[in-house]
């Protein structure tokens, strides 16, 4: 009786187990309903559709999946707020093998106000979490904010292309973000932004690289604005282009941020010309540019050493201001050489600054 019961056992655990459904070999992504659905893909491959109305994409990808995007996919205007795609994968491996993978159909949206009014504005466009390597895709047009990184596992972006330069026409592009980091241990490297605000805004997390890019037509690149219970650490910006921008490279802390901290923010290499207001910006006063600097969020250990950072300002742009509220260390800006513009105020608080050329 006991050898037959386990016999039933047995056979009723096979049963079971074959009644399981197996991870398939390959998938095709063609409309929203088969993006959502590929927890047992092991390859992808997305082809060109477009997401409805009120529809959104969360992709949940098989740990290891490849994926490789063959076709575009195109947004309609809608009234979800954002993200609009969604993918959070362990160990992913996305190629765009050159295409456009994302079209965000802004100009549908724009109006000059971003998501400070004016039409409601779904952002970001797209969220990645988790862990992996996206290469070599554009993303056009997003309605404001393009790429936002959060929780990662350890990501990386190379050859990314986000262009938002057709947001120039009559100034109608706003808040066009090109990457916003909430995360630890993030590389974007060997990419291409063209936009109308930040190229990208660190605004939280540590063990963030940001090198090789090619930023244009925003606000340059930022650290910030770092809000209240927001830390930023360990952040290396390195070998990057700024061109035809407002900013050149900005810390950026409000001014009413409690609880908070920047600290180990290192420059080198990076070229930076055709800026209108600052070429180097570190400032605890956000929204202000300068003025009254809070003391809630301290800055520490910000460098520019190594490869010379070379800055050309624009005529009545400033070459550098620093703004402190609560700022300490020693900084290092032997290899900062700002040229052009004017003289911008420093005012470093406990922070001794050395070195550089401004």
């Amino acid at each position: 009786m006991v050898k037959l019961a386990l016999l039933n056992v047995l056979v009723s655990a096979a049963v079971l187990v074959s009644a399981r459904p197996s991870k398939r070999a390959s998938c095709t992504v063609d409309s929203t309903d088969s993006a959502n659905d590929v927890a047992d893909c092991a390859s992808v491959t997305i082809n060109a559709f477009t997401v409805k109305d009120g529809e959104v994409i969360t992709m949940k990808p098989a740990d290891g999946a490849k994926i490789t995007v063959a076709g575009t996919i195109t947004f309609a205007k809608t009234s979800s707020e954002g993200p609009l795609f969604t993918i959070d994968g362990a160990d992913v491996t996305f190629d765009g093998a050159g295409n456009t993978a994302f079209d965000g159909n802004g100009a549908e949206y724009w109006d000059g106000e971003g998501t400070n009014g004016g039409v409601t504005k779904p952002h970001p466009l797209l969220k990645f979490k988790g862990s992996g390597t996206y290469s070599d895709f554009t993303v056009l047009n997003s309605p404001a904010q393009a790429v936002s990184i959060g929780n990662s596992d350890g990501l990386t972006f190379d050859g990314i292309t986000i262009d938002n330069s057709a947001g120039d026409e009559d100034e109608l592009g706003h808040n066009t973000d090109g990457f916003d980091v909430s995360a630890e241990d993030v590389t974007i490297q060997n990419s291409v932004v063209k936009n109308q605000d930040d190229c990208i805004a660190i605004n939280s997390g540590k063990n963030i690289i940001f090198q090789n890019n090619q930023c244009s037509g925003g606000h340059g690149i930022s650290v910030g604005s770092i809000s209240a219970d927001k830390t930023v650490d360990t952040v290396t910006i390195t070998g990057n282009t700024v061109s035809n921008s407002m900013y050149g490279t900005r810390i950026k802390v409000k001014a009413s941020a409690t609880s908070a901290s920047v600290s180990n923010v290192n420059y080198s290499g990076n070229t930076i010309t055709g800026i209108d207001k600052y070429g180097v910006l570190i400032s605890q006063s956000y929204p202000d540019d300068a003025g009254t600097p809070g003391t809630g969020a301290p800055i520490s250990n910000v460098n520019f050493k190594g490869d010379t950072t070379s800055v050309t300002v624009n005529d009545g742009g400033k070459r550098l201001t620093v703004d402190c509220g609560a700022c300490s260390g020693d900084w290092d800006f032997s290899a900062l050489k700002i040229t052009g513009g004017e003289e911008g105020t420093i005012d470093s608080d406990d922070a001794k600054i050395t070195g550089g050329s401004y």
